[in-house]
């Protein structure tokens, strides 16, 4: 193992390891500072604010030689006897002096700037600038450049640090960004007739270090200091990526990306990033309602409180029961439901709902893929599905049986980003004489239910994905659902008389006792997920 030293802190690096001087320090807790440098793009060392002093150790000697000059962090490899300080007088003044340059030319605009309050720039300025300003502010205009549908360049913000550009060819492969011009008037630019409009283009203002690069759909909306960040899963696609759900007073502002270097890196697509909207959306389904019993249409209110006895003596008399299991259910919320349906007839068909797919896999240069198939849990709501039943029922199937008279109650679960249950769904419904629809969407089926139960979103409750490489993640709740909605979990807590308030995580401890494919799924999910494959690896063998 080679031997590092840094600020007199000595550590060990595996020898398949390549670390370079920020990555070294960041070992023993010290954070170098940077903006051109990012552990997912290419080396520059353009922006000179990672300098430290680096020497070597002589291992026979003991004794340290310093090189005479600075070196950037970046651009250093952290090698068997390497010696960083990143804490020396010298280093101190080389910062001081990078950060007062790229204040001389940067417009002291941080009242108006969307990046204040998470900007390196101003950071960095407070913990390692000048004690006094040495110049005039001069007067600053913020030039505005439309890269394309989803962001913004605040021209005379940008450091210069080429995070963007590098992202475009080296992450996304489609290379819009380019640096024109020489010296002290470069810019960043879109090649002519070529505008920012690629998959991953909202991971640019994400990159962005100081407030240059604005998100047209962020831009204005929000201080980030007013909000909370919560940590989430992302319901776009089968990639599951981990992300950052983040809101204030109960509304989602933006979504961004959250590392896991077993899912996304430190990326995300647009599709995920800007498709939360629907969570707020003036047309989901908010009240309770149970049909009156009588010709027509007509429902009545109820109260939560009555649901779970009303639900119980309905479907105790509708004869066969089925359930239809969303791929948006968490894994616990889907346990919970086959549980209850089994309980109340240990004969009960459980099918999964539909599957949405669209296109083809959308694979990046650097490997980040888009899933055609846009359900989050699909593979862990089929395996509770098939541990119940022994197989997984088609949702084709299921309407089949449905139209035969074959099955007299129906639970049907929705919670879709748009309506999934058409006309042509609902009419073949029309034999089932319980039907509880669980849904955020008024859709045919919804008019035809027996009760209409509003449902959650992903934002709206806690529990578990299991993604298309059997990597669980848990996550928790960001917001409320809107007044008059219930999460499902919640509700399935209580149909199955459990007592004191739903928690997912007891669930999980349940469903991975009795579940061998979801064992290793007990205890604390790490942030990054755990691999559900060693389940079956472990059940193969035996």
């Amino acid at each position: 193992m080679a031997k590092v030293i840094v600020d007199g802190h000595e550590i060990e690096i595996g020898d398949h390891e390549r670390l370079n001087g920020i990555q070294a320090a960041e070992r023993v807790g010290v954070n170098i500072p940077r903006y051109c440098w990012h552990p997912g793009l290419a080396v520059v060392a353009s922006c000179r604010m990672c300098l430290v002093e680096t020497g070597t150790l002589d291992a026979q000697t003991g004794k340290i030689t310093m090189l005479p000059k600075l070196s950037p962090a970046c651009q250093t490899p952290a090698k068997d006897g390497t010696v960083f300080v990143t804490n020396s007088d010298k280093v101190k003044q080389a910062h001081a002096q990078v950060e007062e340059g790229l204040l001389l030319r940067h417009p002291v605009d941080c009242p108006i700037c969307d990046k204040a309050g998470e900007c390196n720039l101003q950071d960095y300025h407070f913990e390692h600038g000048q004690k006094e300003r040495r110049a005039d502010v001069r007067p600053f205009s913020s030039r505005r450049r439309e890269m394309g549908d989803t962001v913004t360049l605040f021209v005379d913000r940008c450091v210069m640090c080429t995070r963007c550009v590098r992202f475009t060819r080296e992450i996304a492969g489609t290379s819009e960004l380019m640096v024109t011009n020489r010296g002290s008037h470069e810019e960043i630019d879109v090649f002519p007739g070529y505008p920012l409009a690629n998959k991953l283009s909202g991971n640019v203002v994400d990159l962005c270090p100081v407030g240059a690069l604005g998100d047209k759909d962020f831009l204005y909306e929000q201080r980030v200091w007013f909000m909370k960040r919560h940590a989430g899963v992302c319901a776009g696609c089968s990639t599951g990526c981990s992300i950052w759900v983040e809101e204030n007073q109960d509304h989602v502002y933006r979504l961004k990306p959250r590392e896991n270097p077993h899912v996304n890196q430190w990326w995300m697509c647009d599709e995920g990033r800007y498709g939360f909207h629907y969570v707020h959306s003036d047309q989901r389904q908010t009240g309770l309602r149970k049909h009156d019993g009588k010709a027509g249409t007509n429902y009545v209110a109820i109260d939560w409180g009555v649901l779970d006895k009303e639900l119980h003596a309905s479907l105790s008399s509708a004869g066969r029961l089925g359930a239809v299991f969303s791929p948006y259910l968490t894994v616990e919320e889907a346990f919970l439901l086959a549980k209850y349906v089994r309980e109340l007839d240990p004969e009960a068909e459980l099918a999964l709902g539909p599957v949405l797919t669209v296109g083809n896999d959308e694979r990046f240069k650097s490997g980040f893929t888009i899933r055609a198939e846009k359900c989050p849990n699909r593979r862990g709501v089929e395996s509770v599905i098939r541990h119940f039943a022994g197989s997984c029922l088609s949702f084709d199937d299921f309407l089949v049986r449905c139209e035969s008279g074959a099955i007299g109650g129906a639970w049907v679960t929705g919670g879709y980003p748009q309506p999934a249950f058409d006309e042509s769904v609902a009419r073949r419904f029309a034999a089932v004489r319980t039907l509880i629809v669980q849904d955020l969407w008024a859709t045919p089926l919804w008019e035809r239910a027996t009760f209409q139960v509003p449902g959650a979103t992903f934002a709206e409750k806690e529990g578990s994905y299991v993604n298309h490489a059997d990597r669980l993640q848990a996550f928790k709740w960001a917001v409320r659902p809107p007044a008059g909605a219930w999460a499902e979990g919640p509700l399935f807590w209580r149909l199955l008389g459990r007592p004191g308030l739903y928690h997912a995580g007891a669930a999980r401890e349940e469903l991975a006792a009795e579940i061998t494919y979801f064992a290793v799924a007990s205890g604390t999910i790490p942030p990054t997920g755990v691999d559900l494959k060693l389940n079956q690896l472990a059940g193969a063998v035996t």
